[in-house]
């Protein structure tokens, strides 16, 4: 049995932190605009309002980090960390799910394939699944980014795979 070190990656997405950087700069510029033209009204709050939410998008979701260890799967986006114990882990394959479904960049919650799902993406990578044997909470499935489809599909596997099966262990 070899044991390999713990696979940690960190992704991120120049063009989905453009986005939410000139999102940012716009609803400030626009309620900066509306404040000196109109005076502070319910348009002017709710434009800073935008400019204060996609600045913490650009904050929040700069970097998704991956990192797998014998015990469990964390998938963290700024301040939101997910965990998946290994153990509940019921089977992981490469998601196929079309991007029109997905959403966007950063988390997201849907049913998908009767299943609901959290799904933490970029939208230009390849995205795993892993399917939960319990929920956590209402999700029973995780889906997330990553540039190493293959090398994480594989560990995965062979960190679900019961001993002496076919497979290995980690």
């Amino acid at each position: 049995m070899s044991i390999q070190s713990p696979y940690t990656e960190d992704l991120s997405s120049p063009r989905t932190e453009a986005l939410f950087v000139g999102l940012t700069l716009l609803g400030a510029a626009l309620a900066a605009w509306r404040g000196t033209v109109g005076g502070f009204d319910w348009l002017t709050l709710t434009l800073a309002g935008l400019a204060v939410f996609f600045g913490f998008y650009a904050l929040n979701f700069r970097t998704l980090r991956i990192r797998l260890t014998p015990d469990v799967l964390q998938l963290t986006f700024g301040v939101f960390t997910w965990r998946v114990p290994i153990g509940n882990i019921e089977a992981c394959r490469v998601d196929d799910v079309s991007l029109w479904r997905i959403g966007g960049a950063g988390i997201h919650f849907s049913l998908i394939q009767g299943r609901y799902r959290a799904m933490f993406n970029f939208l230009e990578y390849s995205r795993l699944v892993v399917l939960l044997r319990q929920g956590q909470g209402p999700v029973r499935a995780v889906a997330f980014s990553t540039r190493r489809v293959d090398e994480l599909r594989q560990r995965l596997q062979a960190l679900t795979t019961p001993a002496g099966a076919p497979g290995g262990a980690w």
